[in-house]
């Protein structure tokens, strides 16, 4: 059977907008999935979250700030790409329009809206960043991390080559044929080449992101909130939730040693390093993916 769907709808919150579906029964206990850089929600794809659903859970994903239909923070200034180049060779201060933990704000705030005490937190990339904030700031009301494909932010770890990391900083184009093009470019790169690329699915969802609200100075904004947040090693090592890291081999943007170096963080936390996978969930581990989240769910009281 289908999970429920609750269609997409905006909460306010943390003096912004938010927009958020659900599947699964409302009285269920919660996922919260928190996708990454300037990505919006629906690459959790649709059938990912009915996975995790028909196993009993009410599962929820959004759009963070500055991305898709939630709030734009268009008010903000945009750091320049000497700036962010700058902090990242030179490890000079960079001023950022807003940070991980406002984000993890915004997150704690969906909550609050839903009214739901305690949720299994599971974040993608910036989205475990913002992950291990909430579980830092707000432990009561997070049972259970997944860190995928993340880091703790610790600047000595292994970092992607400048010639990668600079696609980054790229506005993407406006135009909807040409930002499909660019954003297919992108995560075919970020996948790899061990599991198949799925060319039209990616197609579809990058059309159905300009179709839904493309914000092209998002990506700078949120890359700039990851550059000037603190090294959470320390704060990560007073985590006593239940926390899984998952991470890929392959990765060319974060390297798996720093999903190594947020279990090693984290005390009594479990990692798993899935053979060939780069920065995407390819559609042949998607399944085990979720198996490995509920077995970590399962095991909380």
């Amino acid at each position: 059977m289908t999970p429920k769907h609750i269609p997409e709808c905006l909460i306010n919150t943390n003096g912004i907008n938010v927009n958020f579906d659900s599947f699964g029964n409302e009285d269920a206990p919660v996922i919260i999935l928190i996708m990454g850089l300037a990505t919006q929600m629906i690459f959790w794809e649709t059938k990912f979250c009915e996975l995790l659903a028909s196993k009993g859970f009410r599962v929820i994903r959004f759009d963070n700030r500055d991305v898709g239909k939630s709030t734009w923070c268009d008010d903000l200034n945009v750091p320049s790409h000497l700036a962010l180049l700058a902090n990242i060779l030179l490890k000079r201060t960079l001023k950022a329009p807003y940070s991980l933990n406002d984000m993890a704000k915004d997150t704690l705030g969906l909550m609050d809206g839903l009214q739901i005490d305690q949720a299994h937190v599971v974040g993608a990339s910036m989205g475990g960043m913002i992950a291990q904030a909430l579980a830092i700031r707000s432990p009561e009301r997070v049972k259970s991390l997944t860190s995928i494909m993340s880091t703790t932010g610790n600047r000595q770890l292994p970092k992607p080559k400048i010639t990668f990391l600079s696609n980054l900083f790229k506005r993407p184009p406006k135009q909807a044929d040409q930002f499909v093009a660019f954003g297919l470019s992108l995560w075919k790169a970020l996948h790899g080449n061990t599991y198949g690329f799925q060319k039209e699915k990616v197609s579809e969802l990058l059309r159905l992101s300009v179709h839904r609200g493309l914000n092209p100075k998002s990506n700078v904004r949120q890359l700039a909130a990851i550059l000037s947040s603190k090294d959470r090693t320390e704060a990560l090592k007073a985590v006593k939730i239940p926390s899984l890291i998952l991470h890929g081999d392959s990765d060319p943007l974060i390297p798996v040693a720093c999903g190594h170096a947020t279990a090693q963080a984290i005390p009594h936390s479990k990692i798993k390093v899935y053979s060939g996978m780069g920065h995407t969930l390819p559609d042949e581990l998607l399944p085990e993916i979720a198996n490995d989240i509920l077995e970590l769910i399962g095991g909380t009281s």
